[in-house]
This record gives C-alpha cells, sequence and structure tokens, in this order.
C-alpha cells in the first residue's frame, strides 16, 4: 500500500499559519506546547476531516468538515491545529492536544508499516463518529473496491473497539452500530 498525502487548499494552509502567528489563537489551553518552541513551527501531516453520523453509518455518506495539520515544533508534533470549510475559505477552529494527538501520530505510522506491504493506494484521512465518541485514521482507497478501505481507530476507543488495530472499514462501521453491551447490575452487595 502507498500512502498518497493528499494536498490541502491553501486557504486551509493560510488559516493555519495565521493560528500559528496569533496571540489569542495561541492562548488555548490545547497550544500550550506552541508558546514556547524549541525551533520553529511548522503544519505538517495535513489529513481531511471527515464526520460520519447515525446509528448505522456508510461511508458514503460521510462528510468533510474541514483539514487537521500536525504542528511540529523541531522534530516532534507539539499539538494539532484544525480548520473549518466555510463559504470563504477555511478559517481556524481550534488547538488541540492530548491523547488523540498521540494517538493520530502513531496510527500514521501504522499506515506507513502498512504501506510497506501491499501494493494498493490509500488516503489517509480522519474520520470522527460524534455518537460514538470515536475518531480513526480512514485509509480511504480510491481505486479499489469499495471494500478495501482500512481503519485505525484512535486511543480512546469505545468499548468493544481495539485502538491501533487495523479493521476493515466495513468491520469498524458494524462494531460501531452494534449497540454497546449491558453492563451487569449487582444488587445486594454490601
Amino acid at each position: 500500500m502507498t500512502l498518497q498525502t493528499p494536498q490541502p487548499p491553501p486557504s486551509a494552509l493560510r488559516a493555519v499559519l495565521a493560528a500559528l502567528d496569533s496571540e489569542t489563537a495561541l492562548r488555548q489551553p490545547a497550544a500550550a506546547a506552541l508558546r514556547h518552541p524549541h525551533g520553529t513551527l511548522l503544519p505538517a501531516h495535513p489529513l481531511a476531516v471527515h464526520v460520519l453520523d447515525g446509528p448505522r453509518p456508510r461511508l458514503t455518506a460521510a462528510r468533510r468538515t474541514g483539514w487537521r495539520f500536525l504542528i511540529k515544533d523541531g522534530s516532534e508534533v507539539a499539538a494539532a491545529a484544525e480548520v473549518v470549510q466555510g463559504v470563504e475559505g477555511h478559517t481556524f477552529s481550534h488547538f488541540t492536544a492530548g491523547p488523540y494527538l498521540d494517538s493520530t501520530v502513531r496510527a500514521l505510522r501504522q499506515a506507513w508499516q502498512l504501506a510497506q506491504t501491499s501494493r494498493a493506494r490509500h488516503q489517509p484521512r480522519l474520520l470522527t463518529f460524534p455518537g460514538q465518541y470515536a475518531t480513526a485514521l480512514w485509509l480511504h482507497a480510491p481505486d479499489a473496491a469499495p471494500g478495501a478501505d482500512l481503519m485505525i481507530p484512535l486511543a480512546p476507543a469505545p468499548l468493544g473497539v481495539t485502538a491501533h488495530r487495523a479493521y476493515p472499514a466495513t468491520d469498524l462501521l458494524a462494531l460501531l452500530a452494534a449497540p454497546a453491551p449491558a453492563k451487569p447490575m449487582v444488587l445486594g452487595v454490601s
């Protein structure tokens, strides 16, 4: 598999660069690591962000909402910046840090390792499932059959889903559509 990183629109990159130069944007709590950089802050690894809603989600219903850029401080990823698509182009939305940031970096490394063992071409994207509080690195195969897409759920993953396991997209969607297992209630325990 080869990974074909998409080119973001110029307005998306401009919005991120403007946020990195904005004292107001850098006051966000998730931007703490960006306030005193060790080197030059650079946006890298742009990923189109898609959202998939509904109780039985289908990939064809995923809608792109913007772009997420990993912000590198030297060789380290310090944060991520998300831009949303508006009527007049892209605007900065927010910075992120925390477990999803580290998990995104790990999933991208996994995707590059998978790329070494396959001939198929995949486009890395982020796919969020708001109803399930889940996000996955979506490896879309534009030239293959519809079932060739893969997904790597990011940590923390919902109950019943293993984070950082590469799933065929249809399998992960089925897991997310299944009702959550009920927790057993213990009565009369003292």
